[in-house]
């Protein structure tokens, strides 16, 4: 696969339940927030409240399945965690920033 110079390479580990866990955390999220942010599907609970279970099998150690790395890469960014980039966002178009800053990346590094 041929690298463009212009385009970004994230580095996109698989984490672990445990990694997974520690940055929700880190963001003031619950599962169901989480979950939320990253459009997974999720279900009431048998005490009415929200949850998901396919984020509690994500951060379980004993369950095999993981989050994929560029999901865990967009969670990162979305809550500020990245270690490497941040979102920003774009001027809208037309405006003087938009014209200024052409070529620019949306993603940028901290």
């Amino acid at each position: 696969m041929s690298h463009r110079p212009d385009t970004l390479a994230l580095n996109m580990p698989i984490p672990s339940g445990d990694q997974l866990k520690a940055a929700r955390t880190a963001a003031g999220l619950s599962q169901a927030q989480a979950a939320e942010l990253l459009g997974y599907p999720l279900q009431t609970g048998s005490r009415g409240g929200l949850q998901s279970r396919t984020w509690q099998a994500l951060e379980s150690t004993s369950d095999e399945r993981s989050m994929q790395g560029p999901v865990f890469a967009m969670f990162q960014l979305l809550t500020g965690q990245h270690p490497e980039f941040r979102l920003e966002r774009k001027p809208p178009a037309g405006s003087a920033q938009d014209t200024a800053s052409d070529g620019e990346e949306a993603i940028s590094p901290e």
